[in-house]
């Protein structure tokens, strides 16, 4: 094996931060040559150019613009036809879907018209949202302006999501994650265990998933951990033992990193409710439809505990097993993470502030419902904090376009879901659903198993889990309890499955799109382990979860 070297340079570059559906591009995590080490988290330079495309790149089927950058292999592409005005192929299939339902499709007598025209508004939304005629936040804001023209919704009620709480915790907590990688905090806690763990590759690989379940809680955003933290490390620790992208070396250690760490990710997610963002969504979206969570912090860790701490630990050895390296040891690199840290000196002053204000936060997420903090209260506090001691400026903030972007097209479409549900329409499709179960004679396990299944796999067409978590979620919920599925039972299941099945396909969720942009892994490979590994979770999940659940009393 060639000699391992890993860079012991820290650098602490404000980089534009990627988010749950907005990521890095490629020529972002571009590696800086060094003569005689490389970095265990490498410099990114927006200077340096992009990366080869890929060949036989599958286009996203769901993609926001940031995620079309990420995976997409031309700049055009990326920006989803922007500069050129909109797709006319895409644009007509999306218009007639909802013209469909709304002048040839028969309307329901228990549906009113207002309902069954936004109905059919809320499907062209969805259909842009998956053929892409135009980026995902001029296409939603479409939407809304059709909502508004035709009067089907008060201009009040349109734009009501922009006050939801739920839509700006998600807002900051991606200035968070910018936090984490600014400071440099994210890299040393990852370089600790690397150190701890990393003398052959299984270590490293258990080192990088452990870690990230340990950032997870405090760095919400599934994505900047993936383009701003462990990727980079990835990289350096790959091309250090001769891995290459888009190479047949990468088989020797970078494919099996990747696709660890990648397929890791998404249980480090769904074990706390604070590690991704559609997770907050979750529970607003079934707290609309009358499924409260007490004390949602404590209450959702426990119920993920051990099905996601068992199948985090499985995956690393399975993937090992499955997908194996070539290099199976790696004794110096604790040495020279251990190196590493000492030339990033003790932990500085941000650091420090770094992780107090992340404690306070946790804190106040785990223990606000006692106290009477909201979750976006103490989001709030804990950025004010950030701001008054210098660790983030405004600019830091107003730069995070992912951020302000999330905000106006994830709006739109959480207020198009939210007044369906309003108007009877998500009631309506939950009991259409119901029957045809009913119809089978099916018991509410059976239903909840076909159910849960069927949210999983309908994500081969989305290339966002939050677009997922707002198109479906609700509905997908209705019809759990029209089946007589226990409600919180339903309600965390379908939230975990948002993590799980990000993981999929290289489109699936931004954390897919920055790995795979990485260049080590193969689309059939991709695709492969894609769907192994989700198997092997929902095997894990379901044999697990269904003796926890019972302890716990969730049925």
């Amino acid at each position: 094996m060639e000699r391992l070297r890993v860079a012991i340079s820290h650098h602490r570059a404000a980089l534009p931060l990627p988010t749950h559906h907005n990521h890095l591009r490629r020529r972002h995590l571009q590696l800086q040559p060094f003569p005689s080490s490389l970095s265990l988290s490498l410099p990114i330079s927006p200077q340096l150019s992009p990366a080869p495309p890929r060949r036989h790149l599958l286009p996203p089927l769901l993609a926001s613009a940031s995620a079309a950058q990420a995976a997409g292999p031309a700049p055009a592409r990326a920006a989803g036809g922007g500069g050129g005005g909109a797709k006319p192929v895409p644009l007509l299939v999306s218009l007639a879907v909802g013209l469909a339902v709304r002048f040839l499709a028969p309307r329901p007598a228990e549906v009113t018209p207002q309902a069954w025209q936004l109905l059919s508004i809320f499907l062209t939304t969805i259909a842009g949202l998956v053929l892409g005629p135009l980026p995902v936040g001029a296409w939603a804001f479409l939407g809304l302006t059709a909502t508004v023209a035709t009067r089907t919704l008060p201009f009040t009620a349109a734009f009501g999501a922009f006050t939801n709480e739920v839509i700006w915790l998600i807002v900051i907590s991606f200035f968070f994650a910018r936090g984490f990688v600014k400071t440099g905090l994210g890299d040393r806690v990852a370089t600790y265990f690397v150190k701890w763990l990393g003398r052959s590759t299984l270590g490293l690989s258990y080192g990088l998933a452990i870690s990230e379940a340990c950032i997870a809680p405090a760095m919400p955003s599934t994505t900047a951990r993936a383009g701003g933290v462990f990727l980079p490390i990835v990289k350096s620790l790959s091309l250090s033992a001769g891995s290459k992208p888009n190479d047949p070396s990468a088989r020797k250690l970078g494919s099996y990193l990747v696709q660890s760490q990648l397929q890791a990710s998404g249980n480090s997610s769904a074990l706390f409710l604070t590690a991704a963002a559609q997770n907050l969504l979750c529970l607003k979206l079934a707290e609309e439809i009358g499924v409260k969570i007490a004390n949602p912090w404590i209450s959702w860790f426990k119920v993920a505990s051990l099905p996601a701490i068992i199948s985090l630990l499985a995956t690393p050895y399975l993937l090992y097993k499955i997908f194996p390296p070539e290099i199976k040891d790696t004794p110096e690199a604790p040495a020279i993470a251990a190196q590493k840290l000492k030339n990033m000196g003790p932990v500085t002053r941000n650091e420090w502030i770094m992780v107090a204000t992340m404690i306070l936060a946790v804190s106040l997420w785990i223990f606000g419902d006692t106290i009477g903090v909201s979750s976006v209260v103490a989001a709030m506090i804990g950025l004010s904090i950030l701001l008054l001691l210098g660790v983030l400026n405004w600019e830091d903030c107003l730069n995070e376009k992912s951020a302000w972007d999330t905000l106006a097209w994830f709006a739109i479409l959480v207020g198009m879901a939210g007044q369906l549900t309003n108007l009877g329409i998500v009631s309506w499709m939950s009991n259409c659903v119901a029957k045809v179960l009913q119809s089978f004679s099916l018991s509410w396990p059976a239903a909840f198993g076909v159910l849960q299944a069927s949210y999983f796999f309908i994500h081969y067409l989305f290339a966002s889990q939050t677009a997922h978590v707002g198109a479906l979620y609700s509905a997908f919920l209705a019809m759990h309890l029209a089946a007589g599925v226990p409600a919180i039972l339903s309600a965390l299941a379908l939230t975990y499955n948002s993590n799980l099945f990000g993981a999929l396909t290289h489109y699936s969720s931004g954390q897919s799109a920055v790995y795979y942009g990485a260049g080590y892994v193969d689309l059939p490979d991709v695709f492969k382990l894609g769907f192994t590994t989700a198997a092997i979770n929902a095997v894990i999940w379901g044999v697990v979860g269904t003796f926890w659940w019972k302890f716990l009393g969730l049925y």
